[in-house]
């Protein structure tokens, strides 16, 4: 490694534990200062004990079942971790009512026609809430809190429009909640969880998103028999529209009893709220006094690195410019693999193939419902395959499904062209749903170094949403322009390029410690894209002749053996000092 990987890596050492090598003298004065200086005096021993739990995990055998049993955790835990599924579910219901409710009030606003005006303005309308820039200013409880209020209102306000643009400014606003909290709850989750379970709980946002998905298509299915009341023209897309807020209402009374992250009370110097909360969230004292103690040393050692420009170093240094380009890939990869094509149009696709309008509704629901189920076996894929496997295997298969779903609409029998659409559509999900769909947000919280992970995973999300935006706006028009063949054909080709890019551009993350991964994105970028091209030959040889090939190991990652060796010298060496 150069001078300056050697740098991150020793600033994701200093991070990863800065308690790491601290004399016990040294360690006990520290904590007995800290103490006092936050009003902390009557935790000392909790203080000292967690200290050195934090310090070396092993010392103390009573905390043992933190990893042996590590699904036993205290009621509060599991309150908030149903808050923040709901949360996600409402996530995926803002953005899934709006697939049922376009095929009934176009008509009513006068821009259903087929002409390039009305199409935009129908994308317009669908996209309006990823125009709205993300807020990171309130504390966790308090974004949650008022993102799914505004949720809630502009959920209402929607049902309540009687033309397009007043439709188009209550979704914008929706946006205003959608965004933060797309970037707010699973970092609260994270903040909240124990660490032998905090990626688990993370991934259920994906998973939870994808459940609010197939529960959005199920409304708009179930409300679309409702009749038109007297005076009220359009009751059925209303209530589709305003039945989504009813979960972020919910979240708002739960939000009110759960607790506010730790991480951030601490930030804001309130040490000892902090440690009542962590006290609700742990099973023991001694838990709570380690987390405490721990977060704030994290937080000091982050606080010792404000001078360095880490949006500079994102793309100036190598190895955290190659982790921005993958995360980057991945997080385009998963809006122009065509998707969210699929999650906001759907009803209008089964439509167009020959559908009436209950029959596409179902088929909408089937598509949500087949998203969510096959998102549950990505908890164990995702480790077991590996990142990066998973998408080479997926984006072709995906890419033939999109073909698939485009050409069945040149079948002159309506029996086949709907036949084809909805197998074509349903494999699709079958293989987004376990790569794709899970991968991305998971492999850019690990690839960025810690100490401008916050700002990779904000440039990740961002790249996610703008991409977001621009697919939902651009569909009506791309189908109008060039059919559903070429429009289907335009994601495909997307399916082709990007799964070159992520066998040149994306590097396995998968069981790599910190230091490993600052050796595989420290690979230069022209030495990891010669590898890919060299995995063709390879990959030929293993899955289509079925012969065992030798792996070619492009990273030389320590064994164990080599690293008990070094522990062994570093202890030593310490002893010797």
């Amino acid at each position: 490694m150069d001078a300056r990987t050697r740098a991150i890596a020793n600033a994701n050492a200093k991070l990863s534990n800065p308690l790491s090598g601290i004399p016990y003298d040294r360690l006990m004065a520290d904590v007995e200062i800290f103490a006092e200086e936050r009003g902390l005096t009557h935790l000392l021993p909790e203080l000292e004990k967690g200290a050195l739990v934090a310090q070396d995990s092993t010392c103390i055998g009573i905390l043992k079942e933190e990893v042996t049993h590590r699904w036993r955790q205290t009621p509060i835990l599991y309150y908030m971790v149903v808050m923040s599924s709901l949360a996600a579910a409402v996530q995926g219901m803002d953005e899934a009512v709006i697939n049922g409710a376009q095929i009934l009030y176009p008509t009513q606003f006068g821009i259903g026609s087929s002409n390039n005006r009305d199409s935009w303005l129908v994308g317009l309308i669908n996209s309006a809430p990823y125009l709205c820039p993300l807020n990171h200013y309130l504390g966790r409880k308090m974004t949650i809190f008022v993102t799914c209020m505004i949720s809630f209102l502009t959920c209402i306000w929607s049902a309540l429009t009687n033309s397009w643009w007043h439709l188009f400014i209550a979704r914008f606003f929706l946006g205003f909640g959608i965004g933060p909290k797309s970037t707010t709850v699973p970092v609260y989750t994270a903040e909240c969880s124990p660490a032998p379970i905090r990626g688990a709980l993370v991934m259920m946002w994906q998973m939870w998103t994808a459940f609010g998905i197939a529960l959005g298509d199920l409304i708009d299915l179930v409300f679309y028999f409702i009749p038109d009341a007297p005076g009220v023209t359009g009751l059925n897309w209303r209530l589709m529209l305003g039945s989504a807020g009813v979960p972020g209402l919910v979240v708002c009374l739960q939000i009110l009893f759960a607790p506010e992250s730790p991480r951030w009370l601490i930030s804001k110097g309130r040490y000892e709220d902090a440690f009542n909360e962590l006290c609700r969230l742990r099973f023991s004292r001694v838990q709570a006094a380690r987390d405490l103690y721990y977060i704030h040393v994290l937080l000091e050692a982050e606080n010792d690195m404000e001078g360095r420009n880490r949006i500079v170093e994102m793309f100036a240094i190598p190895r955290n410019r190659h982790a921005a380009l993958a995360s980057w890939v991945v997080m385009f990869g998963q809006q122009f693999c065509g998707i969210n094509v699929i999650a906001y149009y759907s009803s209008n696709i089964f439509l167009a193939c020959g559908f009436t309008q209950i029959p596409a509704l179902t088929s909408s629901f089937a598509f949500g419902a087949l998203n969510w189920l096959f998102a549950l076996p990505a908890i164990f894929t995702i480790d077991t395959f590996g990142r990066r496997n998973l998408l080479l295997f997926t984006f072709p298969c995906m890419a033939i499904c999109l073909l698939i779903t485009g050409f069945s609409f040149w079948s002159t029998s309506e029996t086949g062209r709907v036949a084809g659409v909805s197998i074509g559509i349903y494999l699709f999900t079958i293989f987004y749903s376990p790569g794709e769909g899970p991968v991305p947000f998971t492999y850019s919280a690990e690839a960025f170094p810690l100490y401008i992970r916050d700002v990779g995973m904000s440039f990740a999300t961002a790249t996610t949403w703008f991409w977001n935006f621009v697919l939902s706006i651009t569909w009506p028009w791309l189908i109008l322009a060039f059919g559903p063949q070429g429009a289907f054909g335009w994601y495909a080709t997307w399916c082709c390029i990007l799964w070159v890019l992520i066998l040149l551009l994306v590097r396995e993350t998968k069981d790599k410690t910190l230091e490993e991964l600052d050796q595989v994105f420290s690979v230069p970028l022209g030495t990891h894209a010669a590898y890919g091209l060299r995995q063709i030959p390879y990959g030929f040889k293993k899955f289509v002749l079925f012969q065992n090939p030798v792996p070619e190991q492009l990273y030389r990652v320590k064994t164990e053996t080599e690293k008990a060796r070094r522990v062994e010298e570093e202890d030593l060496e310490k002893a010797n000092a």
